[in-house]
């Protein structure tokens, strides 16, 4: 069997160190010296200047809403994960899809000023697949209009954009560190941001609101990571080099067998450094994109529908938008395997079987 992917998993010997720690100290969460001693590494790593551990990064999104007091309608995108979606209608605010570039399948930014209201109050994109969204437009636009900008940056971790970190760009920027992103810390997340009073705001959403020992500030939640958690980030950045390095050269087999012209592959924005944390293909029908998918499977290879359907189409978040471009992919799009120790021989294999079944 070959999976979209696996987790990396560093020596266990290594982690183990951390965990003899931790037996030690007796101190399993609640702002422990790992997550703390990640979190310093984690900034020294990607050069930015603020950011908090968090369980996941769904809870990551809910906080930037909660912390910048958003109301009214949040302008988004339909290709994405729904986490996406779902976190701005848990914390009671509108989706309003705007359609994306059929190119770097982000948000299209020059669709967005027609989207907005007078009761628009932010824009939420996210760099699909860890390619940079138009950053510069939306960051124009949202100066214009007097509005705010999360980033939902789930797959970004090692992506670059002018030459910094993409986490360094919006208001507010959300990322996962779930087990399947290309750094992981098992289950987790990060929010990061360039304000430390905004910083400070979200530290204490995330931990119940409390503002000391017996205050509470904030109307919170339990946001906050443990040591395991954080023992497990710890180890795996020691190898993330690798890991990118990796993907890069898993990215390049696949374009030697797959550049051609019934199948398109991901248009990287410019001025970025792309962290390659996925290969998205995309057919030139949706039953070339199903007979793929169907005979890939029956050759145990399970590639994935990201992201399918639209959201804008998914039945909690329908309201009658339509987004054809984001429709149209979702239709066509599959997600090969792209993990740490996928050999060339495993993608040599599944992309014969790609391009014979594309020739039959």
């Amino acid at each position: 069997m070959i999976p979209v992917t696996k987790p990396f998993l560093p020596p266990i010997e290594e982690y183990q160190k951390y965990t003899e720690g931790i037996w030690q100290r007796n101190w399993l969460t609640n702002n422990g010296p790992l997550v703390n001693e990640l979190e310093l590494k984690l900034k020294d790593y990607l050069q930015v200047p603020h950011l908090l551990f968090l369980n996941n990064g769904t809870i990551a999104i809910q906080i930037a809403i909660k912390a910048l007091q958003l109301k009214g309608d949040i302008i988004t995108t339909p290709f994405s994960y729904v986490a996406t979606t779902s976190s701005i209608v848990w914390e009671g605010c509108q989706p309003v899809f705007v359609d994306i570039d059929k190119h770097t399948f982000n948000i299209d930014a020059s669709k967005i000023e027609a989207a907005i209201t007078p009761n628009t109050s932010a824009i939420l994109a996210t760099h699909v697949y860890g390619n940079p969204c138009d950053i510069d437009a939306i960051a124009a636009i949202a100066k214009k209009h007097n509005l705010k900008v999360i980033y939902d940056a789930a797959h970004c971790f090692g992506t670059k954009y002018k030459g910094k970190s993409v986490f360094a760009y919006g208001d507010v920027c959300t990322t996962s560190f779930h087990a399947t992103k290309l750094f992981h810390t098992v289950e987790g997340g990060a929010v990061f941001c360039n304000h430390a009073d905004l910083l400070r705001k979200m530290a204490q959403l995330r931990n119940f609101g409390h503002d000391g020992p017996e205050h509470f500030n904030e109307v919170g939640i339990n946001g906050k990571n443990s040591e395991f958690h954080a023992a497990m980030g710890l180890a795996n950045l020691k190898y993330i080099q690798q890991i990118l390095d990796s993907r890069k050269n898993q990215t390049q087999q696949y374009l030697k067998w797959l550049t051609r012209e019934d199948v398109q592959t991901i248009s990287v924005t410019e001025d970025s450094e792309f962290n390659c944390a996925y290969f998205p293909i995309v057919f030139k029908t949706s039953a070339i994109a199903d007979k793929i998918f169907e005979t890939l499977n029956a050759n145990n290879v399970t590639p994935r529908r990201y992201f399918n359907p639209s959201l804008n189409l998914t039945e909690p978040y329908r309201n009658g938008q339509v987004c054809p471009v984001s429709e149209d992919i979702c239709s066509r799009v599959l997600c090969l395997p792209v993990y740490y120790n996928l050999s060339n021989e495993e993608i040599d294999f599944i992309c014969r079987i790609v391009l014979r079944t594309l020739n039959n």
